[in-house]
């Protein structure tokens, strides 16, 4: 419920801020010695620093931790350099794989500059998979696409066609939300 309140109301507390500070400017208070300029500076401190809070708290506490996700993206591109760590590629790695491999060809031609990331941290986030970044629309952070492993053949791995099946799955899921699906709509997919 309240993801689907996040939007509108982060548009609510910016128009709360730019209209207060319209009437600041508009309607100025006086400044009738330092008092009230001292008054003024702590108001739009304080002004400031409640909406610096508001809009970090608004985003939201599902991001990986800092340190988990440049592991993750170091592994990726050790991996693609060493052809001698090839050998360490799971079962799992080779599931992930053929995922991408059975995606079309323009969705595949996306992911050349989307990594796809293995992780075991599914069960913190609990998740199957995150796509992190700000989508094909816009370049201004790294895109990321992770799965976690080790939520998904908990749930699936029993059955090696389902698990296939759902990393296949959980894969498109996140490349939907890559090209710029929200939540809903990405399960109005079927996804």
């Amino acid at each position: 419920m309240f993801d689907t309140l996040r939007g509108p109301i982060k548009a609510g507390v910016a128009a709360l801020f730019a209209v207060g500070l319209l009437l600041l400017f508009l309607n100025p208070p006086s400044l009738s010695g330092a008092e009230g300029m001292a008054v003024l500076v702590g108001c739009g401190l304080a002004l400031a620093l409640l909406t610096a809070w508001a809009f970090v708290a608004m985003t939201g506490r599902d991001a990986m931790p800092e340190h988990e996700f440049e592991r993750l993206v170091e592994r990726s591109e050790a991996l693609a350099r060493e052809p001698g760590l090839r050998a360490e590629t799971t079962e799992f790695d080779l599931i992930v794989a053929e995922a991408i491999d059975r995606l079309p060809p323009d969705f595949q031609a996306l992911l050349d500059q989307t990594p796809v990331v293995v992780s075991h941290l599914g069960r913190e986030n609990r998740a199957y998979g995150h796509y992190f970044g700000d989508t094909v629309a816009r370049d201004d952070y790294p895109d990321r696409i992770v799965l976690y492993q080790d939520t998904l053949v908990r749930d699936f791995g029993h059955d090696p066609e389902l698990l296939r099946a759902e990393v296949e799955r959980t894969l498109r899921h996140e490349l939907a939300h890559h090209l710029g699906w929200r939540e809903d709509g990405v399960r109005d997919l079927g996804l």
